[in-house]
């Protein structure tokens, strides 16, 4: 069986980790502004509006029983239905699973990532992109093949915006035999497939 290319062994996960932090939301009581005083003071009325709770408190506990066990042996056959956890430095805002495997000569890769803000995150229309209607707030997905080693590799990623919460799936893939990339319709079909289930999760 031929080997995996060294720079595709030593792929950094190609999710992007978001540099900024939540900031908690406070909230102010209303106070009675229907009063007078007496006499002369200063005026210490509160916000009329109070800004809404987000719709996520945290990302999914364990990240990688989002999916079901029938999609991963679709998508990706050969590998473990228990995946790889992601490494995270905050469990409260981001969470996330991988799976790959190397079935007879095709290889491919899956993982889903979450990011759960305090605040509703800011949409970014199709992201450089195509949009996918109807998942989630916004939704957008990027598609590139590449030569590593003389082996294509076929990449879909789908950023998935809903309220306070970003959904990322990445997934990939290429015939180790062929040296061709994967089918580039079955890849992007995969990745939003698996992006409607990971999003999902997030109502439980």
């Amino acid at each position: 069986m031929r080997s995996l290319p060294l720079t595709l062994v030593a792929r950094l996960l190609p999710v992007a980790v978001l540099a900024a932090a939540g900031v908690a939301m406070t909230t102010s009581d209303d106070s009675d502004t229907g009063a007078t005083p007496a006499g002369p003071s200063p005026q210490t009325s509160a916000p009329a509006t109070g800004a809404a709770a987000p719709r996520y408190a945290k990302p999914p506990a364990e990240a990688c029983t989002t999916l079901p066990e029938s999609m991963i042996k679709d998508l990706v056959p050969g590998a473990k239905a228990a995946g790889n956890e992601l490494k995270s430095s905050d469990l409260n805002r981001r969470t996330g699973c991988s799976w790959h495997a190397l079935d007879d000569f095709e290889y491919r890769w899956l993982d889903i990532a979450y990011d759960v803000k305090s605040t509703a995150g800011k949409k970014s229309g199709s992201e450089g992109g195509s949009a996918v209607p109807g998942l989630g707030d916004d939704a957008s997905v990027t598609e590139k093949t590449t030569e590593d080693d003389d082996q294509g590799i076929r990449e879909a990623v789908v950023t998935v915006h809903q309220d306070n919460a970003t959904v990322t799936v990445t997934y990939n893939g290429g015939d180790f035999e062929s040296h061709k990339a994967a089918d580039g319709d079955a890849i992007r079909k995969g990745a939003i497939s698996a992006a409607k289930k990971a999003l999902s999760a997030l109502d439980g």
